[in-house]
């Protein structure tokens, strides 16, 4: 997807935050889901996915309690909310340094926020096991916050409100394409990001 923009417009920036700020993986969840499932590992695999009951506890409409039942079922475990839990937030892997690095620079001149589609349990997670992440931003946005997900409209709608700018003033970043074309659809400026070097060169070009 091209990354060109009017940077001219650009009055604030707004980052997703796992896939671009920190890394994760849910491969890691199941590996350690994997002793306490009836199902083999293919199976595992299969059951799970980001499903409507997924999407529901993102926007906090299902508790964690409630959303940990329905992986019980699905992924036939036999397994404690507290061991599910810990197989849920064991999939955090490390923050990426240079595109923090890149956002701390950048907000000297900018102002940065972040948007996450993030459950809450994630969410306590990612803020204790990454604690320079949060300080990064001006604020950050969490769905199981405001109780609406990206693409969907109504959320960036909400977020240019609560920043108090119009949708073109923000360049967002987002390593999904569903996630960026939503941001697009919306009036946001958007970059596509597959690595570091996407953010990076954003930021160049903003001469930040």
């Amino acid at each position: 997807m091209s990354a060109v923009f009017d940077r001219s417009r650009v009055k604030a920036l707004l980052f997703d935050l796992g896939g671009v700020v920190f890394e994760f993986d849910f491969a890691d969840a199941l590996a350690h889901w994997a002793p306490m499932s009836s199902l083999p590992p293919a199976a595992l695999r299969q059951a799970f996915s980001h499903d409507e009951d997924y999407q529901r506890h993102e926007r906090a409409e299902l508790s964690g309690a409630q959303y940990f039942d329905t992986l019980r079922r699905k992924l036939r475990l036999d397994a404690s909310d507290v061991q599910i839990e810990s197989g849920w937030n064991a999939i955090f892997r490390g923050e990426i340094s240079q595109t923090l690095d890149a956002i701390e620079r950048a907000r000297r001149l900018l102002p940065c926020h972040a948007f996450s589609n993030t459950n809450k349990s994630h969410h306590a997670a990612w803020r204790a096991a990454f604690p320079r992440v949060e300080p990064a931003f001006d604020k950050v946005f969490a769905s199981s916050d405001i109780g609406l997900r990206k693409p969907e409209p109504a959320a960036f709608e909400h977020v240019c409100r609560e920043i108090g700018m119009p949708p073109h003033a923000l360049l967002f970043f987002d390593d999904l394409e569903e996630n960026v074309l939503g941001a697009r659809a919306c009036g946001l400026q958007a970059v596509q990001v597959r690595s570091p070097e996407d953010v990076h060169a954003a930021l160049r070009e903003l001469g930040c």
